[in-house]
């Protein structure tokens, strides 16, 4: 199901727990670095996707080279990274299970976005999952934090 209304937004946004943010990047001036800073900031608990970083913490966050390798179940996929990267991702992401697909802006795949309403899966595309957070009004009361 392709999300896009404001209601359904808010719904997913409410009820994320886990959250995995692929392609999360120590420098500060990534949008993958600062919208997970403002999502840690609201109490989701955040696995960072990145091979380059495997096994370091980012902002606290436990870097992992796949989503594979994450030991829990994750309710969003956050993606930052290029659309041709996105068949890949997808492949694992359906290994691991997911609740919502999130593709940020300019990482868009047409082809993975196809296949995951085929699948019946839940994605969000083309859109910023902070911007959406601030616009919508999440406060970070709706989250405390879960260790």
């Amino acid at each position: 199901m392709l999300v896009e209304s404001d209601e359904e937004i808010r719904e997913i946004l409410k009820d994320m727990k886990k959250v995995a943010v692929v392609g999360l990047s120590a420098d500060p001036s990534k949008p993958s670095h600062y919208v997970s800073k403002v999502l840690k900031e609201k109490g989701i608990r955040l696995f960072g996707v990145n091979p380059r970083y495997e096994g370091q913490n980012i902002m606290g966050i436990k870097v992992f080279k796949s989503l594979l390798e994450i030991p829990e179940d994750i309710d969003v996929i956050v993606v930052f990274r290029p659309p041709e990267d996105l068949p890949q991702i997808l492949e694992e992401a359906l290994q691991k299970g997911f609740k919502v697909f999130w593709m940020q802006p300019g990482t868009v795949n047409e082809e993975v976005k196809k296949q995951l309403l085929l699948l019946g899966r839940k994605v969000v595309a083309g859109r910023c999952i902070k911007i959406e957070a601030q616009r919508l009004g999440i406060p970070s009361s709706l989250h405390p934090l879960r260790e």
